[in-house]
C-alpha cells in the first residue's frame, strides 16, 4: 500500500457552501488520491457544514472528518488535525481557499529533493500584493533569509517528523496572531527552509461576505498585545540581542514592528478609525514599542517610517495623524518608452518616482553635508521645525516590475532589477528615483516556463524612503491601442496594447481578448506583396521558432492559416493551406474581427495558387494565366513569369 506522502488538514466553522467550492481543489490534485489525505476538522458547527463534510467523505476514501466542540479560534482544529495525520508532510489550508492543481506533488518533490522542514509555496491571491518572497524559486535558506517574514501564514508544508520532534503546535482558544506564533517557532528551528515559486500552490480567495478580510484582524479583546509580546519573546529568545541594525534578531522584528505596531499611527488606520478608540490604540502600541523592541529596530527603519516611530514613542498622537495626511497622498508614477521587441521580449526603459499630494515630485534637500525630507511633508507635524534627516536615502529601497495573470490572480516577475539613485534638481534638492528596463519574455515569465493564454497587466512596485506604493505601468495618453508591434514569440502570438482608460501596458497572449487585424489594417492594406501560398506580414514581428496557427476567413470559409517566421526572424508570412473549398477566383482573406482583408487568395480548380497583397494589382498576363492554370502545357511558362515577377 503506497505511503501518506501528505496530509492536507482544513479546519472549519460553519463554513456552508465554502466547503464545497474549496473540496475541488484539494480532491482534484494531480498526487494520486492514495497518496495523500484531506483531513476535515469541525470546529463544533451549527450549521449544515458538518452534513456537507460526511457527504464528501462518503464519496472519497481518502477524506476524513473529525469534530470537536467549538474553541473558538483555527488551532485547536489544526492540532487535532496533526493528531489524526500519517503523511510524511502536512500542509494547511484554510476552508475558503483552493489549491493549485499540481500544488501537493510539487510541493513534495520540492520538500523531499531538498530535505527540507518547510516549504513555502508560492501564494496568489486577489487580497494580497505581490511577494518579493516568490521572485525565484529557492532549495534551501534558514531564518537568516529575513525574506521569509512576508509569509507569516500557516499555508505551508511542513514536514511531520519535524513538527513531532520539537512539540511545534498552535495556541489553543481565541489567541489571535495563533498562525504568527507557530510559524515563527518553526522558522526559529527548522535547519533547511524551501521555497517553491515557479508555481502558483496556494489561493488566498476574498469572501463575497467579507469573513476572510484582513482588517478584522487587529482584535485587542482576543489578547493582541500580549500575543504579540509572546511572539515577539519568541524571536529574542531563538536569536542573539545586537545594537547592529542589520542583525539578524532587529531585521525579524522590523517585520513585527512595522506591521504589528507602526500600523496603529499610520495611514490608513490611524486616519479611518474612530479617533477615540484610535488614541488607545496608539498609546498600547506605544507602550509594546518602547518595551519589547530594542532601539536598534526603529534606528533601522528609513526616513518615514522612522519619523513615525519617532511620533509614536513620543505619544504624540496629533503629529502621526498630521504625517499620515500628508503621506496618504503621496502617489508612484511611471514613465515608460516605447515599448518594442528584442530577442523575443518586450523592452522598455522604465523610471519610477514619488509625488506629493499635490503632484510635485518629492524632494530630498541638502543641508550641511546631509540629506533632508522633503518640507511640504512635514507641516503640522510637531518636532520638525528644523526639518527631518533621512540618513540613509537607499535604506530599503527597491522597486520591481511585476506581472499579473488577470484570469488566474497570479503574480509573476520579470528578469531584471530596478536601480535607486539621486537625480539633482538643482538648489540642493534631488528626486529619489528608481530605473531600469523593463524586459518581458513571455516563453519564460511564468516561472521559467510559457505563459499561458491570457492578459497580463504590468504593475510596479516601488518603495522608496519608508513609502510603498502599487502602481500601473502606463505610457500612453491614448488608451485601447497597440503599444508595439504584434509579435509571434514560441509559435504563438503575443499582441501588447494600452488598456481603456487608464492605458496600463498589457500582453495579450493566444489572442485573449485581443485580435491581430484591427490594429494592422492600414500596414495590411498597404502590402503590394504576392506570394504562392504565403505572404510576407512585415508589420508583425518573430522570433526564431514554430509555425504559429490563426483561424482566418477566406471568403465565406474558415480556415487554419499558419503564421511561419523566418529562420532569423526577421520576416514573418501568412501561409493558407494548399487545398480551399473554394471557387476559382481571388477571394478576401480577413483575420478574426477584422473587416478589412490581409491578402487575397487566388483559387482555381480548388488550389491555392497564390496570395497578394491587399494593395497588390495583377496585369492581364497574370489573370489569363489564373484562368488557364489547370493547363499543363503553360505551367511552364507560368513558373517562369513567376520567377521573373
Amino acid at each position: 500500500m503506497p505511503r501518506v506522502k501528505v496530509s492536507v488538514i482544513v479546519p472549519v466553522y460553519n463554513t456552508g457552501k465554502y466547503v464545497d467550492e474549496c473540496a475541488p481543489s484539494l480532491l482534484g490534485q494531480s498526487l494520486p488520491d492514495d497518496e495523500y489525505e484531506v483531513i476535515y476538522v469541525d470546529d463544533g458547527s451549527t450549521d449544515d457544514t458538518l452534513t456537507r463534510l460526511e457527504k464528501l467523505a462518503a464519496g472519497h476514501p481518502n477524506v476524513q472528518v473529525h469534530t470537536q466542540p467549538n474553541s473558538g479560534w483555527p488551532g485547536a482544529p489544526r492540532n487535532v488535525g496533526m493528531e489524526h495525520a500519517k503523511g510524511e508532510y502536512v500542509q494547511f489550508v484554510d476552508h475558503d481557499d483552493m489549491l493549485g492543481t499540481e500544488a501537493l506533488e510539487r510541493l513534495y518533490e520540492h520538500a523531499t529533493r531538498n530535505r527540507a522542514d518547510v516549504v513555502i509555496g508560492k501564494m496568489s491571491s486577489t487580497m494580497v500584493r505581490p511577494r518579493r518572497l516568490f521572485r525565484q524559486t529557492v532549495d534551501a535558506c534558514t531564518i537568516e533569509n529575513d525574506e521569509l517574514m512576508q509569509s507569516m501564514s500557516p499555508h505551508k508544508m511542513f514536514r511531520r517528523a519535524f513538527v513531532e520532534e520539537h512539540g511545534l503546535r498552535f495556541p489553543e482558544g481565541p489567541w489571535i496572531m495563533e498562525d504568527l506564533a507557530f510559524v515563527s517557532a518553526a522558522y526559529l528551528k527548522a535547519e533547511r527552509i524551501a521555497i517553491l515559486a515557479d508555481y502558483p500552490c496556494y489561493y488566498w480567495m476574498k469572501r463575497d461576505d467579507g469573513g476572510n478580510n484582513t482588517r478584522h484582524r487587529f482584535n485587542p479583546r482576543h489578547g493582541f498585545w500580549p500575543n504579540l509580546r509572546t511572539i515577539v519573546r519568541q524571536f529574542k529568545d531563538g536569536t542573539t540581542a545586537s545594537d547592529d541594525v542589520d542583525a539578524l534578531q532587529n531585521r525579524l522584528l522590523h517585520r513585527l514592528y512595522h506591521v504589528e505596531v507602526l500600523s496603529r499611527a499610520r495611514e490608513p488606520e490611524i486616519l479611518r478609525e474612530d479617533p477615540a478608540e484610535q488614541r488607545q490604540r496608539f498609546a498600547m502600541a506605544r507602550q509594546v514599542a518602547l518595551e519589547e523592541f530594542p532601539a536598534a529596530v526603529r534606528r533601522g527603519l528609513p526616513a518615514v517610517s522612522g519619523l513615525r516611530a519617532e511620533l509614536l514613542e513620543r505619544g504624540d498622537f496629533d503629529g502621526a495623524f498630521a504625517f499620515a495626511e500628508h503621506i496618504r497622498g503621496v502617489k508612484a508614477r511611471t514613465e515608460l518608452g516605447a515599448p518594442r521587441w528584442e530577442g523575443g521580449c518586450l523592452v522598455a526603459d522604465i523610471t519610477l518616482e514619488l509625488l506629493r499630494g499635490d503632484g510635485e515630485p518629492l524632494l530630498l534637500t541638502e543641508r550641511d553635508g546631509k540629506w533632508w525630507l522633503d518640507p511640504e511633508l512635514l507641516t503640522g507635524v510637531s518636532g520638525t521645525k528644523d526639518g527631518w534627516e533621512v540618513g540613509d536615502p537607499f535604506r530599503m529601497a527597491y522597486a520591481e516590475v511585476v506581472v499579473k495573470d488577470r484570469d488566474r490572480e497570479d503574480w509573476w516577475y520579470p528578469e531584471g532589477d530596478l536601480e535607486v539613485a539621486l537625480r539633482p534638481v538643482g538648489e540642493g534638492r534631488s528626486r529619489l528615483v528608481a530605473s531600469g528596463r523593463l524586459r518581458l519574455d513571455p516563453q519564460r515569465l511564468a516561472g521559467d516556463r510559457p505563459l499561458g493564454r491570457g492578459v497580463y497587466d504590468v504593475w510596479a512596485f516601488v518603495n522608496l524612503l519608508g513609502i510603498d506604493r502599487m502602481v500601473r505601468v502606463t505610457g500612453h495618453d491614448v488608451s485601447n491601442e497597440p503599444a508595439a508591434a504584434p509579435a509571434v514569440t514560441g509559435g504563438r502570438l503575443a499582441l501588447p496594447y494600452w488598456t481603456t482608460g487608464v492605458g496600463q501596458l498589457t500582453l495579450d497572449v493566444d489572442q485573449r481578448l485581443r485580435r491581430l487585424g484591427p490594429d494592422t489594417a492600414g500596414a495590411a492594406a498597404a502590402n503590394a506583396e504576392r506570394g504562392e501560398r504565403s505572404l510576407p506580414l512585415p508589420y508583425v514581428v518573430a522570433e526564431p521558432g514554430v509555425p504559429a496557427p490563426l483561424k482566418v476567413t477566406v471568403s465565406a470559409l474558415k480556415v487554419t492559416a499558419e503564421l511561419v517566421p523566418a529562420a532569423d526572424g526577421s520576416t514573418v508570412r501568412l501561409r493558407l493551406p494548399a487545398r480551399l473549398k473554394l471557387p476559382a477566383g481571388r477571394h478576401p482573406v480577413t483575420l478574426p474581427k477584422a473587416d478589412a482583408p490581409v491578402a487575397h487568395a487566388v483559387v482555381r480548380d480548388g488550389a491555392l495558387l497564390r496570395l497578394e497583397g491587399p494593395a497588390y494589382e495583377a496585369g492581364t498576363g497574370r489573370r489569363l494565366l489564373d484562368a488557364v492554370a489547370g493547363n499543363r502545357q503553360v505551367r511552364r511558362v507560368r513558373r517562369r513569369l513567376g520567377r521573373s515577377g
